[in-house]
């Protein structure tokens, strides 16, 4: 979403409660936002057509997903170009291993999240799929011991007043 969204209050409480609980019945979010159940809807149906609401998300443990090792992993690639950035980064997302991509600005051109089931089975992602590549020419990775997730990211657009 490129433009600064014009959110009005029940916006933002039916934007706050439905990061907190996407699956909230329509009832109770309407009681959160102070709106009628139909007018709840048609709100939630506008913030989607906007592309405010890009999606609904399941957070999943990651350990049930054999992925009980995670990483991030700092990556610079060469010679830098638009279609090699493009490229690199499809390619990366492609990876079973690969949870999320961050193009970068600075020292580094990208950043992976990455989830394994161990350290052998991330050396062998750091060896046989970053070092192999033609046009990856440095890469680091940090071992993420733990994270922490907000449930609900506030709207700094909304005035301080």
């Amino acid at each position: 979403m490129s433009e600064t969204p014009n959110l009005d209050r029940t916006d933002r409480r039916i934007l706050e409660a439905l990061q907190r609980d996407a699956r909230i019945p329509m009832r109770e979010l309407a009681a959160i936002a102070g709106a009628a159940p139909s007018t709840c809807s048609e709100r939630v149906r506008r913030l989607e057509s906007r592309g405010v609401i890009t999606g609904f998300h399941t957070a999943v443990d990651l350990g049930a997903l054999g992925r009980s090792v995670e990483a991030m992993v700092f990556t610079q690639v060469r010679p830098l170009s638009r279609d090699l950035i493009d490229q690199f980064h499809n390619d990366a997302l492609a990876m079973p291993e690969v949870m999320a991509v961050f193009v970068l600005a600075g020292g580094d051109d990208f950043l992976l999240h990455v989830g394994v089931r161990d350290i052998a089975a991330l050396h062998s992602f750091l060896v046989d799929n970053l070092s192999s590549r033609r046009e990856v020419v440095q890469f680091r990775s940090s071992i993420v011991y733990g994270h922490g997730r907000k449930e609900a990211l506030e709207d700094l657009t909304e005035s301080s007043s």
